[in-house]
């Protein structure tokens, strides 16, 4: 039987399994992925969802309301992260200690059929994910309007996203903080990085390409993709490899990609963020796919941009 409805769409995925089958060996990685991805279901039915299918190392969920997927993604985190401290307590291996969990949620149109959904909504929370960094959950527009008071408040924009495959851009959402803490858990090398003045710009510069952006062009996907706001056409680079957004006052970094993103600031220093982020400051290289130190890899240079320090400085006369 065919139906057509009006549903919430959620995509749970694991990442860091594949750490897993090689430090376990297949027949217990599969049994460990499959009993996370059982305790994932859970949150589901608890809120009123249905788990349409499981996708290996994730899930696929409907919901009648955003409220409810929200707080079963919200549940969802909270259950990985209790495996993950319980399994670190009891010395498990470090395939276990870095699964990380995704969840996308799209709202809108969907067809209900032989026990499969299908429709722009599906295919909008599935391509999220492809923006989601470790312990993130990405949500559009159409959820947000379902929601109301405190869980409003744990979200900030990403503006609008191009999704693989679509043409028409996707206003979206970032859950950020803990139980209506409304601080942004992303994580940060450097901690908070405070200045007298916020940055009016970043430059990004790799082969060719020589592009400035504005925080209000914020959020700016790096990678392979045509689609991507700065494309680096190399075998190394994921279709969207890392995220650039704009948030407290900074321009920030979160890695997507398989293959890892690494920072070398103007002081030598190169930041590994694997599925993590890190705050932009100064000026250096964003390595995609591979460390700046390596000639092979493709690096963006990137300089942090502020006006006042271009601008030419009252003479001051000496005393």
């Amino acid at each position: 039987m065919t139906r057509i409805s009006d549903r919430t769409v959620l995509f749970a995925d694991l990442r860091g399994s594949t750490g897993l089958f090689e430090s376990l060996g297949n027949a217990e990685a599969t049994s460990v992925v499959t009993h996370c991805v059982n305790a994932l279901a859970v949150p589901v039915s608890s809120h009123a969802g249905h788990v349409v299918k499981t996708l290996g190392d994730g899930l696929m969920a409907i919901f009648d309301a955003p409220a409810a997927a929200m707080q079963a993604a919200i549940q969802m985190h909270d259950v990985l992260e209790g495996m993950v401290t319980r399994g670190s307590e009891r010395g498990a291996s470090s395939g276990l200690r870095g699964l990380r969990l995704q969840v996308a949620v799209a709202r809108g149109e969907i067809v209900e059929m032989a026990g499969d959904c299908f429709g722009d909504a599906v295919n909008v929370a599935a391509r999220l994910l492809d923006h989601a960094g470790d312990n993130e959950t990405l949500v559009t527009s159409e959820v947000m309007k379902g929601l109301s008071g405190e869980t409003l408040l744990r979200f900030r924009s990403l503006d609008r996203l191009v999704l693989r495959g679509r043409v028409e851009p996707v206003e979206v959402h970032v859950m950020g903080g803990r139980r209506g803490s409304g601080v942004d858990q992303a994580a940060t090398q450097f901690g908070d990085v405070t200045s007298v003045q916020e940055p009016d710009g970043l430059r990004l510069m790799w082969g060719g390409q020589h592009r400035v952006f504005s925080s209000q062009q914020m959020p700016v996907v790096l990678g392979r993709s045509p689609q991507a706001a700065f494309c680096v056409d190399d075998v190394r680079v994921s279709r969207s490899h890392a995220r650039l957004d704009w948030h407290s006052g900074s321009f920030q970094l979160t890695d997507l990609s398989y293959n890892g993103t690494y920072v070398r600031f103007n002081d030598g220093e190169i930041v590994s963020l694997r599925r993590g982020g890190c705050t932009l400051h100064g000026s250096g290289s964003i390595g995609l796919g591979g460390s700046p130190a390596d000639p092979a890899s493709a690096c963006v240079s990137f300089d942090v941009l502020r006006l006042a320090d271009t601008q030419p400085q009252p003479f001051l006369p000496l005393r």
